[in-house]
């Protein structure tokens, strides 16, 4: 028997290479662009697999699989998915304003995040 955690692993290598096979085929096709279209482009497809999924595996009983694609392989493909998850289900409860913050909090609490972990390893390395 697989354990849930070697399917989480399994679902998130094959994300990730779909994650960066995406992105060379978006680099073929469109060429180099300054605008990142194709993470763009694979955080909403992500996103929409991850409302289909979830509908799915409600009405046909499939949760079992959650672990498998939702965290494995589309968070493996995109961790916006399980973002955009999670905001959507605060507004669903009715806790918009709960879904609110967690978007705002996200997204600069994110970059902020990078902005300082870039700040201190360019001291550090520099």
């Amino acid at each position: 028997m697989i354990s849930t955690v070697s399917l989480v692993a399994m679902g998130g290598a094959i994300g990730a290479v779909c994650r960066y096979l995406f992105g060379v085929a978006a680099l073929r096709l469109t060429g180099p662009t300054d605008f990142p279209l194709a993470l763009l482009s694979v955080n909403v497809i992500g996103s929409f697999l991850m409302g289909v999924f979830v509908t799915a595996a409600a009405q046909k009983e499939l949760t079992h699989l959650s672990p498998f694609v939702m965290t494995g392989l589309l968070g493996g493909f995109t961790t916006f998915s399980a973002f955009s998850l999670e905001a959507v289900t605060l507004m669903e409860r009715g806790q918009i304003a709960a879904a609110g913050a967690y978007v705002v909090l996200s997204v600069c609490l994110s970059i902020g995040g990078l902005m300082l972990g870039l700040w201190i390893a360019r001291g550090v390395f520099a």
